[in-house]
């Protein structure tokens, strides 16, 4: 089996989950409802306070879907129970970002600020503090679309290896480069 796929998923309190006859699981919690289909091959059941997945054949391909869908129910559970954050930090002369609802505006060294409008399920805010970085705070109970957001975040300025600027996951290591030096007579 699955080393993941075999893993129950615990079902906190206040968690309901309801599974159709069409394999569409729908998880509905204190932070808000997440539903997603379910390949036939994947059978769930729930067994006090606890869901298991099941998979009907041994194929390599159900076994990889096992342990995906294993991880992905696993991910609507603790998003509609406990949420999802990630923090991004604009390192940089003159790096800004502000938030304005659901409008993200950003100034990263360009001719012009970049404006992204982030979808409803995500809720944005950012932070400057003096002598510090400023920062992107973004929370939602969609793991997937919150990830997704934070890749296209961060392409606008991927952090470069000499200077280290750009926009990067708080806490996240970027690997430097020595700069050239200089010639030697």
């Amino acid at each position: 089996m699955s080393r993941i796929g075999k893993l129950p998923v615990a079902i906190p309190d206040g968690v309901h989950i309801n599974i159709d006859e069409n394999n569409i699981i729908t998880v509905k919690g204190p932070k808000g409802q997440l539903a997603r289909n379910i390949n036939p091959l994947i059978k769930i059941n729930i067994d006090n306070n606890n869901l298991i997945l099941n998979r009907e054949n041994d194929e390599k391909t159900t076994k990889a879907l096992h342990g995906l869908y294993r991880a992905l129910v696993a991910n609507m559970v603790k998003g509609v129970s406990e949420g999802f954050t990630i923090v991004q930090e604009l390192v940089g002369v003159g790096y800004k970002a502000q938030a304005n609802g659901q409008l993200l505006e950003l100034s990263l060294g360009y001719s012009h600020n970049i404006i992204l409008e982030l979808p409803q399920e995500i809720k944005v805010s950012t932070t400057a503090e003096r002598g510090k970085n400023p920062t992107i705070i973004l929370s939602s109970i969609d793991k997937e679309l919150i990830g997704q957001v934070a890749a296209k975040i961060r392409s606008l300025r991927k952090p470069e290896p000499y200077k280290g600027k750009g926009i990067r996951f708080l806490n996240e290591i970027v690997r430097r480069k020595a700069g050239k030096s200089a010639a030697q007579k």
